[in-house]
């Protein structure tokens, strides 16, 4: 079995999905720590809770690569090379092309 390491503290919930969806969808296994803990928290905001993303050893550089890509956007929306298109920081592709804020996938 593989090790598994923390490679991001999501702000909550939803960021973690969010980029466990990404890794998922760049081949990469990740496992959501801490996430049962936000209904313990019953009204209290949900970034009190954070969670932790897990990859294995082996794609723990590929990962980091991709959260640090995806820390300095830094909340700022992105245009499609492909279409023009303005998107939401976090949208991943472009909602009209589906081109990744790269250009199009090959």
């Amino acid at each position: 079995m593989s090790d598994w390491i923390a490679v991001f503290e999501a702000a909550n919930s939803l960021e973690a999905h969010t980029l466990k969806g990404a890794l998922e969808s760049r081949g990469m296994a990740v496992q959501l720590k801490g996430e049962a803990l936000s209904g313990a928290l019953g009204e209290l905001p949900m970034d009190v809770a954070r969670v932790t993303l897990l990859v294995q050893a082996n794609e723990w550089q590929q990962a980091r690569e991709f959260i640090e890509g995806y820390q300095q956007q830094g909340g700022r929306n992105w245009r499609c090379r492909q279409c023009g298109e303005e998107n939401d920081v976090s949208f991943e592709i472009c909602w009209q092309c589906g081109s990744g804020p790269e250009g199009p996938e090959r």
